[in-house]
């Protein structure tokens, strides 16, 4: 496990670039988490993003110098335009984990260890190039699904501790919504868009459930289970009938949900088993600020889905 240099890179870049494309590894394909648009000074930094890091494919395989198991598709894609900003990629977790993006230029960068924080990956760009970052966070063990945060920052090194105190962000301003939730923030597992009639139906996205907010202090006191501070999907639906937002899974789930009209709603086992569900009719066009929480403390792999049909089982 050891910390990756290249040289050509401006000194203090943790990275290795390596040429050429990866065998079979798809950076073309859909990100599982999402994806997002930011340009140098972007507001909030960090932006973050929850999702489960590893998979069956050794990285090392691909990449001599890599190390770790990754999933074939990217779990993160970043469309970054720069400017005189470095840019810093790097992952929290309490699992040992890697790090492998394709950058904007074609070539290929991973870490294992290069942040502070033993075990966590960083990647480092002091002169970052515009354009798209296909992102892989592996771990460093096969077999392992580990919740993990990537962090995307100009300003440095982050963690789950550096990003949000109590509520409060770093600047001390009150982060809005309910007590340490906070709407506006960039969803962890990304936006999308749809329009009324829009096919597959039901709309899916794997997301890591749970954080550290008990949402009856965070929201209102009658949700119940743990969420995070930023939502986990932000939905813009461009349509007016029904609109089922559920779970699927094997983790007994919670929703807290800010409506278009800026109100909260809450359920806990609206859906099959203990899985969430809530229903809305009528007028139901607008953002949906969708936060996908746990009844108990431990964050759990989960699917988020959106119908306009049912509540899907």
């Amino acid at each position: 496990m050891t910390r990756i240099i290249q040289s050509a890179l401006a000194a203090g870049t943790v990275a290795l670039a390596l040429s050429g494309t990866a065998s079979a590894q798809n950076w073309q394909a859909s990100p599982s988490y999402g994806e997002t648009y930011l340009s140098s000074g972007f507001t909030p930094d960090p932006h973050s993003v929850r999702l489960s890091a590893g998979g069956s494919i050794r990285a090392q395989d691909r990449f001599s110098d890599c190390r770790g198991y990754i999933a074939d598709a990217p779990d993160y894609r970043l469309q970054y335009s720069a400017g005189s900003l470095p840019l810093y990629l790097n992952v929290d977790s309490d699992t040992d984990t890697t790090l492998v993006v394709n950058g904007p230029d074609g070539r290929w960068y991973c870490d294992d260890d290069g942040a502070d924080e033993a075990l966590n990956p960083l990647l480092y760009w002091s002169n970052p190039p515009s354009g798209q970052y296909d992102i892989w966070v592996g771990t460093y063990s096969s077999g392992r699904s580990a919740p993990a945060t990537l962090f995307i920052s100009e300003l440095g090194e982050q963690t789950e501790q550096g990003s949000y105190n109590g509520g409060y962000n770093n600047g001390g301003g009150y982060n809005g919504g309910g007590y340490g939730v906070d709407i506006s923030a960039p969803a962890e597992f990304g936006n999308v868009t749809l329009n009324g009639g829009y096919l597959p139906d039901p709309w899916t996205r794997n997301v890591t459930a749970g954080g550290n907010l008990r949402a009856d202090d965070a929201v209102n006191s009658s949700c119940r289970g743990y969420i995070s501070s930023n939502p986990s999907v932000e939905l813009n639906y461009n349509g007016s009938g029904s609109l089922y937002i559920y779970t699927t899974g094997d983790a007994d789930t919670v929703l807290a949900i800010n409506r278009p009209d800026g109100s909260w709603v809450c359920n806990d086992d609206g859906a099959s088993g203990v899985n969430a569900g809530l229903e809305f009719n009528g007028n139901s066009g607008g953002v949906y600020d969708i936060y996908v929480g746990t009844y108990g403390s431990d964050r759990r792999n989960v699917t988020l889905n959106v119908s306009e049909i049912e509540m899907g089982y």
